[in-house]
């Protein structure tokens, strides 16, 4: 059964009631449906009814921009552009199963068409034989260079080892695919902490990001591997899959609110295309149905 959008179910609740605590308890378990957490959902519903109160608004139009405009001190973006002068290094991290391989390309091909030469993806999930082959035949398709080791062998090693191809180039972009699997969450912090001090000492100075990928259908499960690998390493920027604005993605209001991370890239389909900037306001519009 289709999933109702927040917009459908805004526009319902408008339809249905006047603007009494009723219908502020009715969009707080809308804004839940829409993906963003309880803790989330009352503390903006709470906000937005003390405004609306205060500055007697019971309009309908000005409701919605009001709730936009606390939406969007929780939802940011960021622009991610690797420095032309220098070695740059973006680390992905992420589940198994989020599309963390197939967004390493999408990302690749993105930034090889904005004009960057010397890009490196490097098959850094080396526990998955498959990972490395996907991610080898990704590069064959889309004419970029992977550097890969044997399954089973040191992940920051070949990290090192495209590092140091994209450097002999004078500059560039190293993308690193890395394992995913949480059910053995102590070895894999272990590892992935081992292949950040790699990529810090192998990246120029402001140069080096750490990309967490997340499923936007997976709602607050998102939120809490966005919380495990936050507290591991520390992330810079969010990668949304799956990402279809009128049905979920509300987890990128949690991840602004509880974690402050923005959100670079937003994936919704198949092919290498079809990833783009993710842009704040239009995504909080998106969600409203504005």
């Amino acid at each position: 059964m289709a999933k109702i959008s927040f917009a459908e179910r805004l526009k319902n609740l408008f339809a249905g009631k006047k603007q009494n605590e009723a219908f502020f308890d009715d969009l707080a378990d809308s804004l839940i449906e829409g993906d963003i957490g309880a803790k989330a959902a009352f503390e903006i519903t709470e906000t937005l009814e003390n405004e609306c109160r205060k500055n007697h608004i019971n309009d309908e139009s000005e409701i919605i921009a009001r709730l936009k405009h606390i939406l969007l001190d929780y939802v940011k973006d960021i622009s991610l552009t690797p420095d032309a002068e220098h070695t740059n290094i973006w680390m992905v991290l992420g589940v198994n199963g989020v599309g963390k391989t197939t967004s390493v390309a999408k990302l690749g091909n993105f930034i090889k068409k904005s004009g960057v030469k010397n890009i490196v993806l490097a098959s850094a999930d080396t526990f998955r034989a498959a990972a490395i082959e996907q991610l080898s035949l990704h590069g064959e398709k889309i004419g970029i260079r992977v550097v890969s080791h044997q399954h089973g062998s040191d992940p920051a090693a070949v990290v090192f080892d495209a590092a140091s191809a994209c450097s002999a180039q004078g500059a560039g972009l190293v993308i690193a695919d890395t394992a995913g699997r949480l059910h053995n969450k102590e070895n894999l912090v272990r590892e992935l902490q081992k292949i950040d001090r790699v990529c810090r000492e192998k990246a120029d100075e402001g140069c080096y990001k750490r990309i967490l990928v997340l499923d936007a259908t997976t709602g607050q499960n998102a939120l809490r591997q966005a919380e495990v690998f936050n507290e591991a390493l520390g992330i810079d920027a969010i990668i949304l899959t799956k990402y279809d604005s009128t049905a979920k993605g509300g987890v990128a209001v949690s991840v602004g609110k509880e974690l402050n991370i923005p959100v670079a890239f937003v994936c919704n389909g198949e092919k290498y295309e079809d990833i783009r900037p993710f842009n704040a306001e239009k995504y909080v519009d998106d969600f409203l149905g504005m």
